[in-house]
């Protein structure tokens, strides 16, 4: 019997290397997928867009067949609890997938300080190539941690029908099929709500850049110092707002779901969050990282006529799309997931030997708090949010008087297009 549990481990950390291994492949700008989408910049960035979000779905297959076979290994070997004993095997790693996580942002911000810190460009060359990596690395420590989440959260789930006396859940049961449908929609909504925060913060960061830009003497020349204060202030606020509405969601789904319907509702629930909270956090983590290594193939590589070209252009643009995708969205399906599995089981004593619909009236508490917590959120932080297509003043550019696209373009002194704002924003002259 202890060997089928040490067969477990092996399982479980030898999923978590081969995970690694494919995030790698889709995320390297040495392979095929990320020089795919530098190609695909020769005719602009929608297919930039496009190409970077056919690699990030297409890189869920591997994975989810590595899972496949782990939990089916593990569950012929001890069952439930071998599922559990290949999670914590794929965790043994902690340190050094810990490790690689954190050396990426530190090879992205010593290339921020270079940079302000006008150092030679060779530094700068030196930082990007370790940044390159580190976007890979990231992604590797990403697909760890989206593989250890869903061995967690199935080994979660079963703990629940076992507290709550569950031995079989029919998926044809209307009950579990419409708790599964409500379960798979969650990872959508929490990773739109994170996306739309992530544009809110810097549409208004952009706007405050704007403003020094118009109302600081001597920024524009370079004389003058910005107010950077005030651009962390922003992201930082946001970053606390922004959370109170995808937590909320997160922990009133299952209390909801839970006390109104039944605990069979729940488990479909739980079972259509993982499966499709999983392919959601592989698709935008390894898309993200693909998008932004292959801008970085083109500055270090000077593949496709190197910096400044419309295709490094293009592929900024991609780049610009992938960081809220790899760094935001991605990796908060992990905790969606697992919060929701761990309430689940912290309210199954109250769920034991009840059947559907039996506590509905308690189902109705969370609606409550739920639906006021959204109006709050609603009239605190976006029913009088930042307009950022507004004009900012004159920030030493100067109007042209071309329409196009109904949109008013503006340029700057030195005649190059810098940026398009909506033609309300401006009086025709």
């Amino acid at each position: 019997e202890g060997w089928k549990v040490y067969g477990c481990i092996a399982i479980g950390l030898t999923c978590g290397i081969c995970i690694g291994q494919v995030t790698e492949y889709f995320t390297s700008y040495s392979y095929w997928p990320v020089k795919s989408i530098t190609e695909a910049g020769v005719t602009g960035p929608a297919t930039v867009i496009i190409q970077g979000l056919g690699v990030g779905m297409i890189s869920c297959v591997a994975p989810v067949l590595i899972l496949f076979v782990t939990i089916l290994s593990c569950n012929e070997l001890a069952g439930d609890y071998g599922i559990s004993i290949a999670a914590v095997g794929m965790l043994s790693t902690l340190g050094v997938t810990l490790a690689t996580d954190a050396y990426g942002p530190i090879a992205d911000n010593a290339g921020g300080i270079a940079e302000m810190a006008e150092l030679d460009e060779r530094v700068r060359e030196t930082t990007d190539a370790l940044d390159a990596l580190g976007n890979t690395t990231a992604a590797t420590g990403k697909g760890f941690a989206i593989g250890s989440a869903v061995l967690a959260a199935l080994s979660l789930l079963a703990a629940f029908k076992e507290k709550v006396n569950l031995d079989t859940v029919d998926i044809g049961d209307p009950i579990v099929l419409s708790g599964l449908l409500f379960g798979a929609m969650l990872p959508f909504l929490f990773a739109a709500l994170t996306m739309l925060s992530v544009q809110k913060a810097a549409g208004a960061i952009i706007v405050e850049v704007r403003r020094q830009f118009a109302t600081i003497p001597g920024l524009r020349e370079g004389t003058a110092e910005p107010d950077c204060n005030k651009c962390v202030e922003i992201a930082t606020q946001s970053s606390v707002e922004e959370m109170v509405l995808p937590g909320l969601y997160a922990v009133m789904s299952p209390l909801t779901i839970g006390f109104l319907i039944g605990p069979r509702a729940l488990v479909g629930m739980l079972t259509g969050a993982i499966a499709s909270g999983m392919m959601l956090a592989i698709m935008m983590a390894n898309a993200g990282g693909a998008w932004d290594n292959s801008k970085k193939y083109i500055e270090l590589e000077g593949a496709c006529g190197g910096k400044g070209t419309a295709i490094h252009k293009a592929c900024v643009v991609g780049d610009t799309v992938g960081d809220p995708f790899k760094d935001t969205s991605g990796p908060s399906l992990n905790i969606l997931i697992n919060l929701m599995s761990v309430i689940a089981l912290t309210i199954a004593p109250a769920l034991e030997d009840v059947d559907d619909w039996e506590l509905w009236y308690y189902g109705l508490i969370p609606i409550g708090v739920t639906i006021a917590g959204t109006i709050l959120v609603y009239n605190l932080y976006w029913k009088n949010g930042q307009d950022i297509t507004g004009n900012v003043g004159d920030s030493g550019l100067t109007k042209k008087k071309t329409y196009e696209d109904s949109a008013l373009i503006e340029s700057d002194t030195d005649g190059t297009i810098d940026t398009p704002l909506l033609a309300s924003d401006y009086n025709s002259e």
